[in-house]
């Protein structure tokens, strides 16, 4: 897994070395940059599931300004932590571990993108998604990635957001909600 573009391309990333993380392919990520491209310049994003870090990352080698990045499972947090400090962004990180509540929770500023890419089969998108409504997290004019299986329907509104797009990658769908 590697950075694609910006400051940190082809930067080499560290995985698990299991399968309990599903690292975003190539393929989608240059999809989904290719859609937030216009989004990310001097902007604050969050990676919400995390995972190794590798799209948070991918946003700041863009020119997000900073990252949220948070992640339930301490071995997770290891991995985005050894990642961050191997693009030495730790000054443009903010690292959280524990469940999306609890992240959300950390927030004080509006986010200008979510990158929201769970556990397929945990259920978790629309509860996080209608959290980031209730507490209004997203800043004006930002927007909401949601990857997920092709099996999966996305509402067509979540709390007071709506779905503008959807993309099909073979079993992978980004759903964006504005």
């Amino acid at each position: 897994m590697r950075i694609i573009a910006g400051e940190f391309k082809g930067r080499r990333l560290n995985t698990p070395k299991d399968d309990n993380v599903r690292p975003t392919t190539d393929k989608v990520k240059e999809a989904l940059f290719s859609i937030i491209q216009d989004h990310l310049d001097g902007t604050e994003v969050c990676d919400l599931f995390a995972g190794t870090g590798n799209l948070g990352l991918e946003a700041i080698s863009r020119g997000a300004r900073k990252c949220w990045f948070g992640d339930h499972a301490g071995s997770s947090i290891r991995i985005i932590s050894e990642n961050v400090a191997l693009c030495r962004a730790e000054e443009r990180a903010e690292i959280v571990q524990g469940d999306y509540a609890k992240v959300l929770d950390r927030i004080r500023e509006p986010i200008d993108v979510f990158l929201l890419d769970p556990p397929y089969h945990r259920e978790l998108l629309e509860k996080a998604i209608e959290m980031i409504s209730s507490r209004d997290l997203l800043a004006e004019g930002g927007i909401i990635i949601a990857e997920h299986h092709r099996e999966k329907i996305m509402p067509d509104t979540i709390g007071k957001f709506e779905k503008i797009k959807e993309k099909r990658y073979g079993r992978v769908v980004l759903t964006i909600y504005v």
